[in-house]
């Protein structure tokens, strides 16, 4: 492996151009060998490459918001799929540019066509490169520091990369600093679990020292350390950690951006609101929404509004757990609203109310905080704002990611808090609503808290 790294940007780069440029020379065919040939006023010369120059900026904008370019960084199916994504959107984009320079709708099955053509080429090229990429750089061999905390989560993680990683083996942080260094030299990388500060940053300076590879498990105080804004006032850097929350014109544009968001997509999802209900109330003839006490900004409680997935009572003998794998509990058109996250619209009057934002932590039930925050007393930092519809843990997190781990996600939310930030995580949103890893439940054996109504 170590022979072939200095080339792995170098790599990278070719794979994400031809990505670009296969996809590309499809569009340049159907273009040149239709779209022009039909239009009143064909393209020339310097026109046509204008053409496929923008279409190639707008894919390469695509890739790069959705992840399309994050080669060996996400997983073989996330790669595809955030490509297939951007395609899909990238095509309508030019099928409307196509109509507004002719000035009348064309044909949409030549794009339809170019489309799938564009999907096989995307399939086909990330399943090669993978390949070509694994048998170059082969997973790298972990060692892995934990301390008190248990880390069955985290080798799980790890273990869910193969493609990546291989975690050979585990020591705890108690043999020693020296030891654990003798045994570092012999793998490829350490990861460094949740272990005290002073063991963590000693075995960090180290690494440093020896060139080692090292992959860290943040605190709650790390999140509030590296989102800190950076002081050049005196001769000794100084870290500024503002923790007011969202300021005066943040809250004012964020609320105008709730208030347009919420109204536009009620409008355009009124229809699914008309199938969903009928399809719920033939199903068991039960109510078609699900009410339920949650907590939003400074504790405050509200009544949050879904559609009801699960059987009538499901709380009944069971009490407040989460869904799991092939929860019983789950009716069978619940199983497609979770996994799709239309369940989650009636939520849009929430927001238009002003109890919710479009973007921001997912509301917890107050008898499940109280909970959490038995083991987790920093838990409730997470209601420094709105609770939202989609938020960082969901589009960087999963339904059973830990409720420490979605703490750490939100409070990065908080405290990077912008305007771009929220258009991004809502342009993101598409993505992962037809993820199933991201929607999956907890293994019957997970004795973790959290939402029973919800995959979000």
């Amino acid at each position: 492996m170590k022979k072939y790294d200095q080339y792995k940007r170098l790599i990278k780069f070719l794979f994400s151009f031809n990505a670009v440029f296969f996809v590309v020379i499809v569009y340049w065919l159907v273009w040149n060998g239709y779209y022009n040939k039909i239009i009143e006023r064909p393209f020339w010369r310097r026109g046509n490459w204008l053409i496929v120059v923008l279409y190639a900026a707008l894919l390469a904008l695509f890739y790069k918001t959705y992840g399309g370019f994050k080669i060996a960084y996400l997983k073989k199916g996330n790669l595809i799929w955030s490509q297939i994504l951007s395609i899909i959107f990238v095509n309508i984009i030019t099928y409307i540019q196509i109509s507004l320079i002719d000035q009348k709708l064309h044909p949409f099955y030549p794009m339809m066509l170019m489309s799938l053509i564009e999907f096989a080429i995307v399939g086909l090229w990330a399943n090669i490169f993978q390949w070509l990429y694994r048998k170059m750089f082969p997973p790298k061999k972990l060692l892995l520091v934990y301390g008190n905390r248990p880390a069955f989560h985290l080798r799980d993680k790890i273990n869910s990369r193969e493609d990546k990683y291989f975690l050979e083996d585990a020591v705890h942080v108690s043999i020693g600093e020296d030891e654990i260094m003798k045994m570092a030299v012999r793998y490829d990388a350490i990861i460094i679990g949740d272990v005290p500060a002073h063991e963590r940053n000693l075995l960090m300076k180290l690494c440093f020292e020896e060139s080692i590879r090292t992959y860290s498990v943040p605190k709650i105080s790390d999140i509030l350390i590296r989102t800190s804004t950076e002081l050049d006032i005196f001769d000794s850097p100084l870290l500024l950690s503002r923790n007011e929350g969202l300021q005066i014109e943040q809250r004012f544009i964020k609320r105008l951006m709730d208030v347009l968001f919420s109204i536009l997509g009620l409008i355009i999802t009124s229809p699914f609101f008309a199938v969903i209900a009928v399809i719920i109330k033939c199903t068991d003839r039960g109510p078609v929404f699900y009410r339920q006490n949650r907590l939003t900004q400074d504790g405050r409680v509200f009544s949050i509004c879904k559609f009801r997935t699960m059987v009538q009572d499901a709380e009944k003998d069971t009490g407040a757990r989460l869904a799991s794998d092939n929860d019983d509990r789950v009716l069978p058109v619940g199983k497609f609203l979770r996994r799709t996250r239309l369940d989650e619209l009636p939520q849009l009057w929430n927001i238009l109310k002003g109890e919710m934002s479009v973007v921001g932590p997912r509301p917890e039930r107050p008898e499940l905080a109280e909970k959490i925050e038995e083991e987790i007393p920093e838990f409730h930092y997470r209601l420094k704002v709105k609770a939202g519809l989609t938020g960082f843990a969901q589009i960087y997190g999963k339904y059973n990611t830990s409720s420490y781990d979605k703490l750490k996600l939100d409070l990065s939310y908080i405290r990077k808090y912008s305007v771009f930030l929220d258009l991004k995580l809502i342009i993101l949103t598409p993505k992962i609503m037809f993820m199933k890893e991201s929607t999956e439940g907890v293994k019957e054996d997970d004795r973790s808290i959290g939402d029973t109504d919800s995959l979000v």
